[in-house]
């Protein structure tokens, strides 16, 4: 576990842009919606005969991987490839952090490499953060997941899926379902859907897997599906966290499918606009009826094709706002 620093004294530069993307949380309404309209600007890019633009040409982008990813880890290699940037996908387990070198050492051999930006996935909390902190001026640092605490992209690409399909944020009631307790991404949901002005957020889970105090979050809970579900326009399953699980906090898988899994049956108790949303990898049968998962209402495979658009916005315009800093800095000297 790291300490973990006021993230905007990091993650903003001195004129309010975004050098590196640590947290939804602290973030302003303006700036959230800034990631959001530049995400959207390059949703579309996948249908384009050519799919590149050359906003990162000449930047060196390291995936510093410190924990497994499929989904993340490609989405932000080809959200790189496509900004035109050159990408080095670090494997961790062949490294020189697994013979002892520690994470300090490894972000001087990269800076030495000459790198502009590192994409950050680790097991501990405030991970990214430390990096940000301690990593040469002038290299943004995007946080991929870290340990217990923040998820950015991912709650940026959810956000971005919404808006698509419901436009503003103000009139809607969206339920977060399942491990809270364990979930990066369930926290910086709730920042993000406060921020961008959401009517009510619910959490719904069984005591064990609700954190201590999560109505200080501004959420409503409940540890009944039924009533949670009720009228609610987006649903947002979670993944069971069975990796960070530090003891049996549930009976069974299928005890909590029964209690907490999305079905047929209980969709029916949404709006009958609803829609449905699952960062993924799914657990079907656990977590989510395969055909909720598979049908009208899911946004699922939207959210994959969401999370190279966010993840391009925010790598530029970290890279952006680095060099904005870069400038300013030459300037007055």
């Amino acid at each position: 576990m790291f300490e973990q620093q006021d993230p905007n004294l990091i993650q903003l530069n001195s004129a309010g842009q975004l050098k590196h993307f640590l947290t939804t949380e602290g973030l302003s309404r303006e700036m959230l919606t800034e990631i959001l309209d530049t995400a959207d600007s390059f949703v579309d890019m996948s249908a384009q005969q050519v799919k590149k633009v050359p906003l990162l040409r000449g930047k060196t982008v390291v995936n510093l991987f410190f924990e497994a990813s499929t989904r993340t880890a490609s989405t932000f290699e080809l959200a790189a490839k496509r900004l035109s940037a050159d990408v080095l996908n670090l494997n961790i387990k062949t490294s020189s952090t697994s013979k002892g070198e520690t994470l300090k050492d490894t972000l001087m051999t990269m800076e030495a490499m000459h790198s502009d930006m590192f994409v950050v996935r680790h097991s501990d909390s405030g991970a990214a953060h430390y990096i940000a902190s301690n990593v040469t001026p002038h290299v943004a640092v995007i946080n991929a997941g870290d340990g217990r605490h923040a998820h950015p992209t991912q709650a940026m690409l959810d956000m971005l899926t919404i808006r698509q399909h419901k436009g503003e944020f103000e009139s809607l009631t969206v339920a977060i379902v399942g491990d809270i307790l364990h979930s990066r991404v369930a926290r910086s949901q709730i920042h993000a859907l406060r921020t961008l002005g959401a009517k009510e957020i619910r959490v719904i889970a069984p005591t064990t897997l609700l954190p201590r105090h999560i109505e200080a979050l501004g959420v409503t809970v409940y540890t009944d599906m039924i009533q949670g579900l009720k009228d609610v326009d987006v649903v947002m399953m979670l993944r069971l966290q069975k990796e960070r699980m530090q003891s049996a906090l549930l009976p069974s898988e299928s005890e909590f499918y029964s209690l907490y899994g999305l079905t047929e049956e209980k969709l029916k108790l949404t709006h009958p606009d609803s829609i449905v949303m699952h960062p993924g990898p799914i657990n079907r049968g656990v977590e989510i009826e395969t055909s909720v998962a598979d049908g009208p209402k899911s946004m699922i495979l939207k959210q994959v094709t969401n999370g190279i658009a966010v993840r391009m916005a925010v790598m530029s315009m970290a890279m952006s706002g680095q060099m904005t800093e870069h400038q300013a800095e030459r300037e007055s000297e």
